[in-house]
């Protein structure tokens, strides 16, 4: 069963939101692992009325993808930094990629092994505490949660384009690699291309 959004720890900026809506509405998207776009939890997006803002937008260029997966995970933390870091929360939001609406959500907390106890460091910079992730699922559970989200949703189905979003290339270049080569987890396919806001912001729009 999926977790309730959170809406209080993270903040979604204004400045980032104005970047995003900008860059969504533009058609010169081209994948990574090649190139990407930015991790946004579904906490801060939803927390600022992101898939709505999205919709009352009059018009956007035909998109290449059906849906644009928004995700970013929030992880173990420490100064100085632990090693390894453990993906404690998983969100993605399902945005469609012709009307920027918000059709679906998935979101977990995930158990830390190696490191299970929270640092107070990491609960001040991610806002999860210590109860969040006691006896939640493993990685290896959540993905698989995750496999069984994206069928549901038809998202696996080859006529349908979807592509994940991140902010940088930290999520899916770094973090759920490094951590499934770890546990000796497979990373499926559809993890191995995003689409980095970062990178597209930079490229898109005007650096003033």
């Amino acid at each position: 069963m999926l977790a309730p959004l959170q809406t209080g720890a993270a903040r979604f900026s204004s400045y980032l939101l104005s970047r995003a809506r900008k860059v969504l509405g533009s058609h010169l998207f081209s994948p990574c692992g090649v190139p990407e776009f930015c991790s946004i939890s579904t906490r801060k997006l939803a927390a600022h009325g992101f898939g709505a803002s999205m919709a009352a937008m009059v018009s956007f260029p035909p998109q290449r993808y059906h849906y644009f997966l928004v995700l970013d995970f929030e992880a173990t933390c420490d100064k100085p930094q632990i090693h390894p870091q453990e993906i404690i929360e998983f969100p993605i939001l399902k945005l469609n990629g012709r009307t920027m609406e918000i059709e679906s959500t998935f979101h977990m907390y995930v158990q830390p092994v190696v490191h299970p106890q929270l640092t107070p460091f990491c609960t001040e910079l991610t806002g999860i505490i210590q109860a969040m992730v006691d006896g939640q699922p493993s990685l290896q559970q959540v993905l698989e949660r995750v496999d069984e989200w994206m069928a549901k949703e038809g998202l696996l189905d080859p006529n349908v384009k979807s592509i994940f979003v991140t902010c940088g290339d930290w999520d899916l270049k770094v973090m759920l690699p490094g951590q499934c080569q770890y546990l000796g987890l497979p990373v499926a396919d559809y993890f191995k291309q995003w689409i980095n806001l970062k990178k597209m912001t930079a490229r898109i729009l005007p650096t003033s």
